[in-house]
């Protein structure tokens, strides 16, 4: 039996409101009606992201740190850095070193008597303001040989114009769509009925989709040996 030999199936957002509606109970026969489930994705894909880490928006990035200057402001769209190391030498092959800093509270770093200490930063608070987070070092670089090196989460991109395809892993397309389908139901009266059978359905496709896309690295413990 021949097949297509082909794995490119993508969505543009108006077939993705297309199909929401039809599975909802009825046609998209407007433009308010492209325009109330784009806005209605673009909070269902901020919802996600207050679910946990979606691994396809995880990307890295750096920050070239500047002798005496203690904060310095991250991408807007970062919504949390998940990891970060102190980068030392770098493009040296033989001396390069990723060294830890450690993530600290806003308590901690508050009670921290002298701010304007210099030395290698071991310390990082990051404050989630709205426009924009920031990072705050603790010393305060003594050098402007240091990089800052994070992996962070950054927001899902906006639904767009209707011509764009959805900024999310493959996996998660029957999840959007079956969630759509019901924040779409939840505004529209004669579809009330077909809310109860259309959440069971998202939450079926959200738990399938979260379930696989999660980080697949095995764990090792390691015992702590007492010496005598």
């Amino acid at each position: 039996m021949t097949t297509s030999g082909t794995t490119a199936f993508d969505m543009e957002f108006t077939e993705v409101a297309e199909e929401a509606w039809e599975r909802a109970g009825r046609e998209m026969r407007s433009g308010y009606d492209l325009r109330t489930a784009r806005r209605s994705m673009n909070l269902m894909t901020i919802e996600w992201q207050n679910r946990g880490i979606n691994m396809w928006t995880i990307d890295e990035g750096t920050v070239s740190l500047v002798k005496g200057t203690a904060e310095y402001t991250l991408p807007a769209d970062t919504i949390d850095l998940l990891e970060h190391v102190i980068r030392t030498n770098s493009g040296v092959v033989s001396t390069q070193s990723d060294l830890t800093i450690n993530r600290i509270s806003v308590s901690t770093y508050a009670a921290i008597p002298s701010k304007l200490t210099q030395g290698r930063p071991i310390q990082v608070w990051v404050e989630r303001l709205a426009a924009a987070p920031t990072i705050n070092l603790w010393p305060v670089p003594d050098s402007n040989d240091y990089i800052f090196k994070y992996y962070r989460m950054r927001r899902v991109q906006d639904a767009g114009g209707g011509v764009e395809t959805p900024d999310m892993n493959f996996r998660f397309y029957p999840c959007l769509v079956a969630g759509l389908a019901y924040h779409i139901a939840m505004k529209v009266p004669e579809l009330v009925s077909r809310i109860p059978m259309l959440k069971a359905v998202y939450d079926e496709q959200f738990e399938m989709a979260a379930g696989e896309d999660r980080e697949k690295a095995s764990i090792t413990f390691a015992p702590r040996i007492a010496r005598i």
